[in-house]
């Protein structure tokens, strides 16, 4: 049964009406705020464990159409370029003598991210504010690490050292943050597949079949596991991400009241789950994203999914808005709500692929 509340910031992560399972990733912390709850205190304390191998840090980054995600970190995937220091802002990072605003502005969808320069530089302070989130706070500190990163399974095996070469386009970066100095080796980089990685850890748990959704601010990917094992042939990348529920707000808004509502009032919405719109406004905001929900189990049935006959596992910045908005099963439906899922699964993924690499005696 669909629920039809609009705000869903303090909604119990258990009990109610429905039995859901949440994350199973480890250290089963549940976002309680929309899509993305951005850089909480939380995510400082939070214990998580750490990689390394062969002296380098394995730091993971998952580097999204919507936020950037590390273990420990969260934040809003865009950027802006400036000369000189920003007057009003702090986030930002000192790289090749040009200061970048993080979080500022919308970027919009590049299907080709070795194309794109901006996603090198927010990489780059993904990176820094993990190893900020790990303690390195002194003026000077030095880093030498092993990249971890994803694409959709579809897309490894041809990008796979395209998207390596592109990350590896420096062996060392001086970066600057929050007046502090960051001198990073870079060791390797391994290119894993999304959504698989996010759950690698705990395949044993996926017994018969599992429809994972794992739904980002652009793409939606969904892959088959059956017993834990990963169906290759029944994996697919969807443009199906919150994006389009973001469009499909303004766009109903637009139409049905002449009002153009702001792409900023309708991030907020998504990211923090408040909408004190007006009335008729609020009405449509949620027509919209239910229809939205809509398409992804329409999506999800195209792809053969029976929620009679398997199971659906959703995670990503998509997936409360399908626990809020969506006619499911609660019997078999699981919602991960830890939106770094992805970040912390290619370190862990990255790891045990390395470690068996020096088993093997390959480097």
């Amino acid at each position: 049964m669909r629920q039809s509340s609009i705000d869903f910031t303090n909604r119990q992560v258990s009990g109610g009406s429905r039995a859901i399972a949440h994350s199973r990733t480890g250290d089963n912390t549940v976002l309680n705020a929309g899509t993305d709850a951005g850089e909480r205190e939380d995510f400082m304390t939070e214990k998580i464990r750490e990689y390394s191998m062969n002296g380098a840090l394995i730091i993971g980054i998952d580097n999204g159409y919507g936020n950037m995600k590390s273990a420990r970190r969260c934040f809003k995937t865009a950027v802006t370029r400036y000369d000189s220091v920003p007057v009003l802002s702090r986030d930002y990072i000192e790289y090749n003598a040009d200061y970048y605003v993080i979080g500022e502005g919308r970027k919009g969808f590049v299907a080709d991210k070795q194309t794109d320069d901006d996603n090198y530089v927010l990489t780059l302070a993904a990176i820094v504010k993990e190893l900020e989130a790990r303690g390195m706070t002194d003026a000077v500190n030095e880093a030498r690490i092993h990249l971890a990163v994803g694409l959709p399974l579809k897309w490894v095996q041809a990008q796979r050292e395209d998207f390596k070469r592109y990350m590896l386009r420096n062996s060392r970066v001086e970066v600057g943050y929050k007046n502090r100095l960051y001198y990073i080796e870079f060791a390797g980089c391994t290119v894993m597949p999304q959504c698989y990685s996010a759950v690698t850890e705990n395949l044993k748990e996926f017994a018969g079949v599992t429809l994972l959704a794992d739904i980002g601010n652009g793409t939606m990917n969904l892959m088959y596991l059956n017993n834990g094992r990963p169906m290759e042939s029944k994996a697919w990348t969807e443009k199906l991400g919150v994006f389009q529920c973001f469009q499909k707000i303004h766009n109903m808004v637009q139409d049905n009241t002449g009002d153009n509502l702001i792409e900023d009032v309708i991030d907020n919405i998504l990211r923090t789950g408040k909408n004190d719109l007006p009335g008729p406004h609020a009405s449509l905001v949620e027509k919209a994203i239910c229809e939205y929900v809509d398409e992804i189990f329409q999506k999800m049935r195209d792809h053969e999914y029976n929620e009679r006959l398997m199971k659906a596992y959703f995670m990503g910045g998509g997936a409360r808005l399908v626990e809020q908005f969506g006619n499911y099963n609660p019997d078999t439906t699981i919602f991960n709500h830890d939106i770094r899922a992805n970040a912390k699964g290619y370190e862990y993924y990255c790891y045990m692929l390395l470690r068996h690499q020096n088993k093997s005696g390959r480097r």
